[in-house]
């Protein structure tokens, strides 16, 4: 088996496993998740960004 017959199994194997897993979670508890990280990227970023302008 080549290097990309193996990539393109195992791409559909994660893709498998994504969509069994986004079938079992509910819209909001997925929704509130995604919001929370997007929060929490956008407060490290400002803080590293002024943590260097600072120093």
């Amino acid at each position: 088996m080549s290097k990309e017959q193996e990539r393109d199994e195992l791409h559909r194997a994660i893709w498998q496993i994504a969509n069994d897993l986004r079938g079992s979670v509910d819209g909001w508890d997925f929704k509130s998740y995604v919001l929370g990280l997007l929060f929490y990227r956008f407060i490290s970023d400002n803080l590293a960004y002024r943590l260097n302008y600072l120093s």
